[in-house]
């Protein structure tokens, strides 16, 4: 979130708009010959970037044997990676835990197993191998919870835009009112600006159940447009009343 504030004199008549945000306005003492305006605005930009995200996880009687199928699981990970064209070294490990497992059900709570588990993170920008690449990941035996979402590295343009689509909201907000007092607008003498993308939930990818049976199948992100990123932006602006 990015707050501008540029400095000036302030306002008499108020005029809010957006009433879906639940936005703290800033305390604007108000002056004589002013107007004060709250506008929303946004921005849709594609997705320049898919986030592939998996855990690997096992539990077996012995640490050591939860180590090796682990192990053996993130190597299959590796060779999808490589038979894609892609370089393992681009995935991300997120964190790795061996976990003892306990039978709570015995009071001395003895350990029957151990798990362990680690998370891979994929960013790509080559949104025609997502599909494969689904698929492949899914079908490892101890690979979990796969999920798929998609974001904009390059947040700065959209973020740009949609207060530039606020400020003219704003500034035309005010138009109105000062033309209803016979006034006209004068400079801009206050504005801040709040920020704000909204979280893209993943949706978690399963294996392909017809390929196992022989049947040719489309994978499930094929032939769709990923979904937009959607940049908002809150102004509270001040102007001058002539």
């Amino acid at each position: 979130m990015k707050t501008m504030i540029v400095r000036f004199c302030s306002a008499l008549l108020v005029l809010a708009a957006g009433i879906s945000y639940a936005q703290t306005v800033p305390t604007i003492t108000a002056q004589p010959n002013t107007v004060y305006v709250g506008a929303d605005g946004k921005y849709e930009a594609a997705p320049d970037t898919a986030v592939l995200h998996l855990d690997i996880a096992t539990q077996q009687d012995t640490a050591r044997a939860a180590y090796d199928r682990v192990a053996a699981a993130a190597e299959q990970v590796r060779k999808v990676l490589r038979d894609n064209g892609l370089d393992p070294k681009m995935a991300q490990v997120g964190f790795y835990a061996v976990q003892p497992m306990y039978d709570w059900k015995n009071p001395k709570r003895k350990v029957i197993g151990y798990r362990v588990v680690t998370t891979v993170t994929l960013k790509l920008r080559d949104f025609a191998k997502i599909g494969a690449l689904t698929e492949q990941l899914a079908n490892i035996e101890d690979a979990q919870n796969q999920s798929l979402s998609y974001t904009l590295e390059d947040m700065e343009q959209a973020k740009a835009k949609a207060t530039e689509d606020a400020m003219k909201k704003a500034r035309t907000q005010a138009a109105v009112v000062a033309g209803t007092g016979a006034r006209t607008l004068g400079e801009l003498l206050f504005a801040s600006v709040d920020v704000s993308q909204p979280v893209i939930v993943p949706m978690m990818a399963q294996p392909v159940m017809a390929r196992a049976m022989g049947a040719e199948a489309v994978p499930p992100t094929a032939q769709f447009t990923p979904q937009n990123v959607t940049v908002t932006a809150h102004v509270n602006a001040m102007f001058a009343l002539k």
